[in-house]
Formats: C-alpha cells, structure tokens, sequence
C-alpha cells in the first residue's frame, strides 16, 4: 500500500535539440568580475584592523577603571559624611 508505484513505460527524458557544439558560441552564465586586490591594500586593511581592537580594548580598560574608581570614590565620601 505504501510502496511507489512505478510506470510499466517510463518515458525517457526530453531530449535537447541543441549540442554543446552548437552552443558553444552562446553562453548561458555571466562571466565572475575579476576582483583584484593588493598586498598593499590587504595589509593596510589588517593594521588598520589591529589599530582599532587595540583602541576599542583601551576605551573598555578605562571604562572599568573609571567605574571602579567612581565606586571607590563614593564609598570614601559616604565614610565622611557619616562621621
């Protein structure tokens, strides 16, 4: 019951009129833009990458180091101000 059922003649795939021959002068897919790109350019584009996670990883150390320093702060303040 659950088994295919095939047909007793299946019908053989259509055939296409055209040979590879004959279309080799038309050309079916795009041809890929060459994109060239320099050492020079790959290596500016690495240190320029270097430069800005270096930048971005001072900008969080002296975040966290303002925030410690603001908590310290306020927690000297607070001494004083209930002697």
């Amino acid at each position: 019951m659950f088994l295919p059922k095939y047909p007793d003649n299946p019908t053989p795939p259509p055939a296409h009129p055209h040979t590879v021959a004959a279309d080799h002068h038309v050309s079916t897919r795009r041809p890929v833009p060459q994109i060239s790109v320099s050492t020079g350019a790959v290596a500016a584009g690495l240190v320029g990458g270097v430069v800005l996670t270096a930048l971005l990883a001072a900008v969080a150390v002296t975040a966290v180091s303002v925030a410690v320093a603001a908590v310290v702060l306020r927690s000297m303040l607070r001494d004083q101000r209930r002697r």
